[in-house]
């Protein structure tokens, strides 16, 4: 089998362990509750402390891939996150397990950073690069859809702990695979590390989210998250200023002057900040909310997983064909209508409320993550595709983090205010009952919190939970579906097919030969 399949085949099965990590949490966190005494904030720091150290360190494993070898560091990747994942199974209590996942996410940059430049020097811009993309985009398709199912039958089978020894063994083989079959390359100009630019940038991330998760707790104008939104504003304009001044900045702002860069930029983090953040809460719906074992709930996402799949290679087909912002347009489009149809949940709803907003998402994700992976390379440079590959990850994982943070504090803070309003009267009502309601509810422990109310306010006080629970995902999956259309709408505008590379057509006779001497032309590929 030819080296670039091999190296298809290697970054794919990374890429689709890394991002079913992402998803994979989701339908085991009521038992990671339940076995660890996790709180609803710890939970959303399962998945936000992977997210957050990928999207703060992304940058950083693209410049030093650039300078070390994209092999190297993609097989040290490897290597970090198998390490994190069986810390992670091991886990004793709910902040041991989050740091394991803070390391995941930092093997998972890694890999991540270089995840399309591998495939970029192995396949030419256009047609070829074009298929090898939409088995790439099948696989983050498959990846955050199948989660939840591979997460369920684990969790229902196993436990919780084997969704990340499972990690293990296969990371080890993709090691092997790296070392044996991948070719390494670098870049001759790549950039020196930018400390200022990485602490800045990390510290502005994790006051943001913290303060998004915390806000509820202590409330929006107290010191603590005031200063916590103050300093993330100020460690983010000390980045911005950072990096326009340092020579080799890990962000360089003037590539932001490419309309279509900007364009895939703000396509990537509206997906993942509406329909892959929102997964969580969907989640909790279908297991908290219906009581669905692991198992179930995972197979209710199947449709979009099917509808994921058959899309995506569609989309590969058609790069070079019909233009990029109409696809791409088209798929977050879609997204945002399967949004929108999912919300309007009432207390008599069953899962199959869901399904039709579950195929038009699933065939919206499937057009649009192979066009973001070939865009996100074709606008820049053939030299610099390991950091505009490191750009697109971090836009991609800033919108999974910070929109989880923020659909949980407006989830809490709607599903709080409607309690409020039906329990009116009750002790319900009062202080953080209602907050705890809501909670009580996504785990499916509402029981044990009824069992306090009186006898009597009991029926009330279980109604307001419940009208509480969907008033707040309702919400929250409208308001996803708005910030898909907003994405639809900048990459319409922005992208423009003249900043995107795509191969010259060439003879049969001549396409070998040409292929040839762009391999042979390659500098500092060993």
């Amino acid at each position: 089998m030819a080296r670039k399949w091999w190296t298809l085949i290697a970054v794919s099965v990374a890429t689709f362990m890394l991002l079913l990590d992402i998803t994979v949490v989701n339908t085991a966190l009521p038992s990671i509750e339940d076995d660890l005494g996790a709180s609803f904030t710890d939970l959303q720091w399962v998945i936000d402390a992977y997210a957050l150290t990928l999207a703060a360190v992304v940058l950083t494993a693209g410049s030093l891939a650039d300078r070390l070898g994209r092999r190297r560091v993609f097989a040290i990747g490897l290597g970090v996150f198998s390490l994190a994942s069986l810390l992670a199974g091991l886990a004793p209590d709910a902040t041991f397990l989050n740091l394991a996942r803070a390391l995941q996410g930092i093997g998972g940059a890694a890999m991540f950073a270089v995840s399309l430049a591998l495939i970029a020097q192995e396949f030419p811009a256009g047609r070829q690069r074009g298929t090898a993309m939409g088995v790439f985009g099948s696989t983050i398709g498959v990846a955050v859809a199948v989660g939840p199912l591979v997460g369920g039958a684990l969790t229902d089978w196993l436990g919780w702990e084997s969704i990340f020894f499972l990690n293990v063994p296969i990371g080890l083989a993709a090691i092997a695979v790296t070392y044996l079959r991948l070719r390494e390359s670098r870049d001759p100009n790549a950039t020196r590390i930018d400390w200022a630019g990485l602490v800045t940038f990390s510290g502005a991330l994790f006051l943001l989210v913290l303060a998004l998760l915390r806000g509820n707790d202590e409330g929006w104008g107290s010191p603590l998250i005031v200063g916590l939104f103050a300093g993330a504003a100020v460690l983010m304009a000390a980045f911005i200023v950072a990096e326009r001044r340092v020579a080799e900045p890990m962000l360089p702002l003037g590539l932001f002057r490419n309309r279509s860069f900007t364009g895939v930029q703000l396509a990537a983090f509206a997906v993942s900040g509406s329909m892959f953040a929102l997964f969580l809460y969907l989640t909790l719906y279908l297991q908290g909310f219906l009581g669905h074992s692991p198992l179930e709930a995972g197979l209710r996402y199947l449709p979009i997983t099917i509808a994921s799949f058959i899309a995506a290679p569609i989309a590969g087909a058609l790069l070079g064909r019909v233009q990029a912002r109409f696809l791409m347009a088209a798929g977050l489009a879609l997204a945002a209508v399967g949004l929108f149809l999912m919300a309007g949940l009432g207390v008599a709803s069953d899962w199959t409320a869901l399904l039709g907003g579950f195929l038009v998402a699933g065939v919206g994700v499937g057009l649009l993550n192979p066009v973001i992976a070939d865009v996100a390379l074709s606008v820049v440079p053939k030299e610099q595709s390991g950091m505009a590959s490191g750009i697109n990850d971090t836009f991609r994982q800033v919108g999974i983090a910070v929109g989880i943070a923020a659909w949980g504090a407006i989830f809490l803070g709607r599903g709080a205010d409607k309690v409020s309003e039906v329990a009116a009267g009750t002790l319900a009502a009062e202080g953080d009952r209602p907050r705890q309601l809501v909670e009580a509810t996504s785990s499916g422990n509402v029981d044990a919190v009824l069992a306090s109310v009186p006898a009597g306010a009991r029926e009330t006080v279980a109604g307001a939970a419940r009208e509480g629970f969907l008033a707040g995902i309702n919400e929250i999956l409208v308001l996803g579906g708005v910030l898909a259309a907003a994405g639809a709408l900048a990459a319409l505008w922005l992208v423009r097919e003249r900043d995107i590379e795509r191969e010259t057509v060439l003879p049969e006779e001549g396409r070998d030969e040409g292929a040839l001497a762009e391999h042979e032309a390659e500098p500092a590929v060993a």
